[in-house]
């Protein structure tokens, strides 16, 4: 795959005329006047883009438009064929507080998905994804990091899933992707007890892969995404649907069964092959 310049989709500011056509609207405190934050941002380098999240005075909470912006962003990686590894990160001190709970029930317009909407989408991207929990993790987003396929951590994080505490009845793909991911008994400590979790049993129950220190998290995630990248894109990808499926009790084994057979005669096995006998790294180009 021929190498490309890094990218960035950057806020249509006065300094940045060129900015590209997705552009950001920037939100601007009334109160004070100054920049309060903006919504997520897409940044492309190489095979790897990234969706960051950017309000950190509000530990980067999630407004009814953010969630229209992420499904944008989500299409956008979706197209873009030569992208094979998508991290998914905040700005701050935190990951993310969540659904701006002072808008909960406010009628947002038809055109605003659902919170549910999103995480699935997340789920569903084609390209293998990693959650980058550059800090605490609250509400809605706990279910923002399990749709991801990795979930890596700054160590001294904490989760609280505060659906119980507000009277909320969570969502059902919410609820059946936390079963999944950790099991019934972790799903039901997180979501009936609404208390926070630390690093620790985070690590234990299954919902960290990897807890790392916060100042080397975000080199450890780029080597992890620069080593999916590598990797056969048909097998990842095609494996990467079929485990999902799999964990959800819906998996198409005629379409699974499918996919191996396409990798059988496909130009990355070829590619590996020959790799693995020269003792050289191997060059995939997803065909």
């Amino acid at each position: 795959m021929a190498s490309r310049p890094d990218r960035s989709i950057m806020p249509a500011l006065p300094d940045h005329p060129q900015a590209e056509a997705v552009s950001m609207v920037v939100e601007r405190d009334p109160t004070t006047g100054g920049l309060e934050g903006a919504p997520p941002s897409l940044e492309v380098a190489g095979a790897v883009a990234t969706i960051r999240l950017n309000r950190p005075r509000h530990h980067n909470r999630l407004e009814p438009e953010d969630l229209l912006r992420l499904v944008r962003l989500l299409d956008a990686v979706e197209a873009d064929e030569a992208l094979r590894v998508l991290v998914f990160t905040g700005t701050g001190r935190s990951f993310s507080a969540g659904y701006n709970i002072g808008r909960l029930g406010e009628g947002a317009g038809p055109e605003i998905p659902e919170f549910g909407t999103v995480a699935d989408r997340l789920e569903r991207c084609r390209v293998p994804t990693i959650c980058a929990l550059n800090g605490s993790v609250y509400g809605g987003s706990v279910d923002l990091a399990m749709a991801a396929d990795f979930r890596i951590g700054a160590a001294g994080l904490s989760l609280t899933m505060p659906a119980a505490r507000l009277g909320l009845h969570y969502y059902p793909s919410g609820l059946q992707r936390a079963v999944a991911r950790l099991g019934p008994a972790a799903a039901k400590r997180l979501f009936l007890l609404a208390e926070p979790v630390g690093t620790e049993e985070l690590l234990r129950i299954g919902f960290l892969d990897e807890a790392v220190p916060a100042e080397t998290l975000k080199a450890h995630v780029a080597a992890r995404a620069t080593l999916l990248a590598e990797r056969a894109p048909l097998a990842v990808q095609g494996m990467k649907a079929a485990l999902n499926d799999f964990a959800r009790g819906a998996a198409n084994i005629a379409a699974i069964e499918a996919r191996h057979q396409q990798s059988q005669r496909s130009a990355d096995l070829a590619e590996g092959r020959a790799a693995w006998l020269e003792k050289r790294a191997p060059r995939f180009t997803g065909c």
